[in-house]
This record gives structure tokens, sequence and C-alpha cells, in this order.
């Protein structure tokens, strides 16, 4: 039997959005559960506080599903901002965040055999989330725990633009790496999406978010290039 898998969802989205990517995975036989977050968890986060509520309801499902398969491991699949705080979800470094004294070691690097980032910006320059994306990126960069198989999917859907339809797409790119005339899911860049290190997938067509118009990288015909790394 495939080991368990959590789903992590993206900044300020709550669990029911990745109903559809639960249920696909399920029917796959791949024993899913995503974090049961509400959108009104995030606001304690907002304006580039700690992300520590989010990764204490991490904990909480994770350890829940192992107690509930009696395993020692599970998969772990961060969406957007999801994967970022996977990182620091997986390290051993104290963090709490900027100006705070109280921190916390997560250290979840035995329990996950593998990480699949959806869309997510491992980097950005954008004021909010620079502080806790510099701790991710300075103290656990690219594919950083050996035993620990990091997938990195990003989508080539739409090239950023100053011109209607496209301007969105280029200033949120150039917000995340710097460069807004390149391509990327409409939110995140393909050189945000990626690590050095990690097996690194790009698809064609694929939107950011599971609201999105279209498809997005939890589609069931788009889940098919990458749910082969949960095996």
């Amino acid at each position: 039997m495939p080991l368990p898998t959590v789903i992590l969802p993206g900044y300020l989205e709550g669990a029911i959005a990745y109903r559809q990517l639960e249920q696909c995975l399920q029917t796959m036989g791949f024993p899913t559960v995503t974090v049961p977050l509400r959108r009104r968890d995030w606001i304690p986060t907002l304006g580039g506080r700690p992300v520590t509520p989010i990764l204490m309801q991490l904990e909480r499902t994770v350890k829940d599903v192992l107690q509930q398969y009696q395993t020692s491991q599970i998969n772990l699949i961060g969406h957007s901002a999801g994967g970022w705080i996977s990182r620091i979800y997986l390290g051993d470094i104290p963090y709490s965040g900027v100006g705070k004294a109280k921190a916390s070691v997560w250290l979840a690097h035995p329990h996950v055999a593998t990480l699949i980032t959806l869309g997510t910006p491992h980097t950005s320059q954008e004021r909010w989330t620079r502080w806790n994306l510099d701790f991710v990126n300075n103290n656990y960069p690219g594919a950083f725990y050996d035993k620990v198989r990091y997938v990195c999917v990003a989508g080539k859907t739409i090239f950023g633009e100053k011109r209607w339809g496209s301007y969105i797409a280029y200033s949120s790119y150039q917000l995340t790496c710097g460069q807004g005339d390149t391509w990327g899911d409409g939110i995140t860049p393909i050189a945000a999406a990626h690590l050095q290190g990690a097996e690194n997938l790009v698809i064609e067509g694929v939107k950011h978010s599971p609201k999105s118009p279209g498809i997005w990288y939890g589609s069931p015909e788009i889940v098919t290039n990458w749910v082969k790394y949960l095996v």
C-alpha cells in the first residue's frame, strides 16, 4: 500500500478547494488527507507575520495520519505557499518569525518520504513574504535533506507582458523572481517554482489555483504527470 499523502493548501485557501485533488488521489489508490484549513486561519499570518498557526495545523494532521495508518512516513504535497511552508516544517532550525522570541523546531524530515510542491514561489522579492522565504532558503537551500525526495512542479501557461491579459502575470512574476517577462502559471514563474537538486517538472497549460478557470495542477488530467512520485 502506498504511503498516505497530506495536502497543505496554498495561501488564503481552505481545504475545500482541494477536495477534487484529494478524491482524485484516493481514486488512484493513494490515501490522502488535506490539512483542514479554513480561509480565516490565514489571517494571523498576513503582513509577513509568522506562519506558525499553519505549521501547527500541518503538524497535527501529519501526526493523526501517522497514527491512523500506523506508518512512520507520509508524502507531503504543498501547493503555492504551502510548498515553502512545508520546507520550514521539515527543518531543524528554530523558527519564530520576525521579532518573535518564542521559536519552534518542527524537525519533520524523518517523517516525509517525498515533498511535492505545486506552483510554489520558492523565492520572493515582495516585502511581506521576503523574511519567511529568506529564512527557508538561507537555512534549507535547494533539495536540502538527502533522504527526502523533492519534486517541484511548475506551469508554463502565461508569458508575462505589459499588456491586457498578461499584466497581472507580469507583475506577479516580477515580485517573485525580479523578472516579469518570463513564463509561468499566471502567478508563479518557472524560475521561482524549481529548486536546485530537486526533480523539476514543467507542465504546459496549467493555471496556478484550484479556483482558476480551466485546468490547474490538481486537475485529474494533470495529476497523472506527477502522481508517479508518490509511489
